[in-house]
């Protein structure tokens, strides 16, 4: 129940408009939507079009070399759909395999630590059920934005500097990312002319070019001369997965729906399961008392996912039981609100057989179609291996997603997809879209989901005002590089002293975060049950805005 609501203080205002909105990192990705929904398409259209704009200008987060996972509403049917952009590993790619030359941990650079990129193919898909416009037309902005270049803003600019020496690596990515080995800086123009060419072969030859045609075969060629596992013949054989309805739960009164396995977004809802047992709204904002018992809900749903979930294909994952009420009502048991504890995975009835960089948009059109959108390298420029001359930078999600454990679920095996960060959601109220949103930050988006959810639900914020309220997370999380790190609990500052220290008192090691500077880019759009009226806010921490017809 929403007792009081809170203050916040916005650096920008909530956008309206009873038409289509677009929310994007990219102010560039978010102006070719909008022209698509101002010239007559949907909001099918407008999302391919704002993903191929960020493909060229979020070089960090995601690209043709990426993978997406979509939430998506049809108006005139009122379905949900979701879609699995995911890629396998290699069938050469064992666990042997990378034992035996003495790995401890997958791989995080080069050809050995990339999924088959599953981008171009959910673009498609998503057009040839839901579009109105060509794949041709909807690439124009960004094949332009390639060719001729795009400004590298002030926050780009800091990120080319932290990972110049990941983009010096190899001599395809330091040719584009760097300047003779030097960052790129603030109001450089980056131009990618490969990327441009590769573009213009998808216009013309769609999924089949990218992966059967002239350039997969240059994609492979790139890879297995760098050390590389994949056949041509593994990339024609990848396609996305639909699902209808994704998965969901209820939080008071409202359906939240997410992106199924091998995504972790079921955990959203496990946490928002727990959380609809207490009383979020009394418990008060950001103080001391909420943030102990989000924490403990959070890990509680990190320790399930990091002992029992993994590729449905390879893994029985128990998931009708753990997004269930019984389930959060067990776990939920076990919270204590006097202290920290660290929890062990709950006993599943039946036994289990044997910053990151992202991007995420979302786009609402007038006609009420809705697409939540997230699709990452992983982490920041993938494992920073350009494939040859296609301009394509490769995602590293094997190497960051699996595990070398032997028997644990997310195990690295030939054909097997990891488990996935990436997540996106909407909210429904009375059947129809209510909120749509998300934000990247690998382990970090599930705590950042559910408290952007909670604000609007549990106090009243409006979309700015939910966005920009000040927000913890926690580490570690289910990455295996350092799922076994002491844990910490990161706050943004916004939070009053006597509560830090209160926090720190029931044993959180708490690390404060400077306010605005810290992670996340949600965007998230609300749509007024009433009046219809869409409300969007961007995140302040990244570049981008709301764009509104």
């Amino acid at each position: 129940m929403v007792t009081s609501k809170p203050q916040i203080n916005t650096g920008r205002s909530t956008v309206y408009t009873t038409g289509g909105v677009v929310a994007s990192i990219s102010p560039l990705a978010a102006s070719a939507g909008i022209r698509v929904l101002a010239e007559g398409g949907n909001a099918f259209d407008a999302a391919i079009a704002t993903a191929a704009v960020e493909a060229v200008t979020v070089s960090a987060g995601c690209g043709l070399g990426g993978e997406p996972f979509v939430i998506m509403y049809e108006a005139k049917t009122g379905r949900v759909y979701g879609l699995n952009g995911s890629g396998k590993a290699p069938m050469a790619a064992t666990r042997d395999y990378f034992v035996s030359r003495g790995h401890k941990t997958m791989p995080l650079t080069g050809p050995l630590a990339a999924a088959i990129p599953g981008e171009v193919a959910g673009w498609e898909d998503i057009l040839e059920r839901f579009g109105t416009r060509s794949l041709a037309s909807l690439l124009e902005s960004s094949i332009g934005y390639a060719e001729e270049g795009h400004p590298v803003s002030a926050r780009t600019a800091r990120g080319f500097q932290m990972m110049n020496d990941k983009l010096n690596e190899y001599p395809d990515t330091a040719a584009i990312f760097t300047k003779n080995g030097a960052p790129l800086e603030e109001n450089d123009i980056l131009v990618q002319k490969n990327l441009a060419n590769t573009l213009r072969r998808v216009a013309a030859g769609g999924s089949e070019e990218f992966y059967r045609g002239d350039t997969a075969k240059e994609m492979v060629r790139a890879i297995r001369a760098a050390g590389g596992l994949y056949t041509v013949e593994e990339f024609a054989q990848h396609e996305s997965t639909w699902y209808e309805p994704p998965i969901s739960t209820t939080y008071r009164g409202h359906t939240v729906y997410e992106t199924a396995p091998p995504s972790q977004g079921y955990m959203l809802l496990e946490m928002l399961n727990i959380m609809e047992g207490l009383d979020i709204g009394e418990m008060g904002f950001y103080n001391a008392e909420v943030v102990h018992a989000m924490v403990q809900a959070k890990k509680l749903t990190m320790a399930d996912r990091n002992e029992y979930m993994g590729d449905p294909e390879y893994i029985d994952n128990p998931l009708d039981e753990l997004i269930s009420k019984p389930w959060a009502a067990q776990r939920r048991a076990l919270m204590n609100p006097a202290a920290d504890i660290n929890f062990e995975p709950g006993p599943i009835a039946a036994p289990i057989p044997g910053d990151d960089n992202t991007s995420y948009f979302c786009v609402v059109d007038k006609e009420g179609n809705a697409l939540s959108f997230i699709h990452s390298l992983s982490m920041g420029f993938g494992g920073g291996f350009v494939a040859g001359g296609t301009g394509v930078t490769l995602n590293n999600r094997v190497g960051r997603g699996f595990s070398l454990v032997d028997g644990h679920p997310n195990v690295i095996e030939p054909g097997k997809r990891t488990m996935h960060t990436l997540n996106s959601y909407m909210v429904f109220k009375d059947d129809k879209p209510f909120l749509v949103g998300a934000t990247p930050g690998g382990d970090r988006q599930i705590a950042w989901n559910a408290q952007v959810i909670s604000n609007v639900i549990d106090h009243g914020l409006d979309p700015q005002e939910a966005v920009e309220a000040p927000r913890w997370t926690s580490t570690p999380g289910t990455d295996p590089a350092n799922v076994d790190d002491p844990f910490v609990l990161e706050i943004e500052e916004g939070m009053e002293p006597e509560e830090i220290a209160k926090i720190k008192a029931k044993g959180h090691d708490v690390e404060i975060k400077p306010a605005g500077g810290y992670g996340g880019s949600v965007k998230l759009i609300m749509i007024d049950p009433d009046t219809g009226v869409r409300m969007a806010g961007a995140d302040p921490r990244s570049d981008g805005h709301a764009a509104v017809i």
